[in-house]
């Protein structure tokens, strides 16, 4: 019997941190991995002291002595680092892990860490671009994320000031760290000129969805988020990395560890599938015309 652990970046009742549950079990079944011959220790945080949970959470299954760790998001990989530099560390959903001195390179990762990566940095050009294509007359882009949930988020913003300096609309940046300030940075975005909303990838961000994007809906606020799960919850559109298909990918490395392979060995991966989810029902509510293109584009239309 051997035993997996895995800190979640996401509360037990997240829909989309069910959904990648189910894709690591379900990809670790298709490798032989099940019930018989495996325990998975899954850990949820349970409020938004996401870190400090994750602290104690690591530290418990290092306790349990499980073979493997599978990290998801910074938070839980800097936690399951601090508690372990034995214990092999598969991480998902981690941008940048080079920059952010997780490995030394993509390609060889070296110690006990790898994993499959995020959004590139190039990616805050693109959610730019899908705004201002869906809501054109946008003067003004209010981009917000939560430094000590996202210590990474920063590195967007260097390619959309690249947009920026070719287009006039202006740029401003809002790090949160509440819910109380989340709804203050995004009524003082939709009391600008023309204001625009980008959501930038961020665990906090993620389980403060509904309240997000209902502040959004009251201002009148067009936004753009780096996961579909926005738009299904009411938001206009967004545009990501299908995080339920890396987990499923993450079962490929766990199982290898189980079987002897080093995760010094094993490039990180980046990911593959990204999906651009688009609703309509808000665009109307909004009074925006999404333009025919973008909708062919489109992964998924919500009506």
């Amino acid at each position: 019997m051997r035993r997996i652990g895995v800190l979640m970046a996401r509360t037990a009742g997240d829909p989309e941190g069910q959904e990648s549950a189910v894709a690591l079990r379900s990809g670790l079944a298709e490798l032989g991995w099940s019930s018989g011959n495996v325990e998975i220790e899954l850990r949820w945080p349970t409020s938004d002291a996401l870190r400090a949970e994750a602290e104690a959470q690591a530290k418990e299954l290092v306790d349990l002595r499980v073979d493997v760790l599978v990290a998801n998001g910074t938070p839980c990989l800097l936690a399951a680092r601090q508690a372990t530099q034995s214990i092999p560390i598969v991480f998902v959903a981690v941008a940048d892990p080079v920059a952010q001195g997780f490995v030394r390179s993509l390609a060889l990762p070296g110690g006990t860490i790898t994993g499959f990566s995020v959004e590139e940095p190039s990616l805050g050009a693109k959610w730019v671009e899908l705004l201002r294509e869906i809501a054109p007359r946008v003067e003004s882009i209010t981009v917000i994320f939560n430094p000590d949930t996202a210590p990474f988020a920063r590195m967007f913003l260097p390619s959309m000031e690249a947009v920026r300096r070719s287009a006039s609309f202006e740029l401003i940046e809002a790090p949160i760290r509440s819910e109380s300030e989340v709804k203050r940075a995004i009524a003082v975005a939709g009391s600008r000129s023309a204001p625009g909303l980008i959501a930038l990838p961020d665990s906090f961000l993620n389980s403060h969805r509904e309240i997000i994007v209902a502040v959004a809906a009251e201002q009148r606020l067009p936004a753009i988020y780096s996961l579909s799960q926005f738009a299904r919850s009411g938001g206009l559109i967004a545009y990501g990395i299908d995080r339920a298909d890396l987990f499923r990918r993450a079962a490929s490395y766990v199982d290898r560890i189980l079987k002897g392979a080093k995760p010094a060995d094993l490039p990180v991966q980046l990911p593959t599938k990204f999906e651009l989810a688009i609703n309509l029902k808000t665009a109307k509510a909004l009074g925006l015309e999404v333009p025919l293109q973008l909708l062919y584009r489109a992964d998924e239309v919500i009506e």
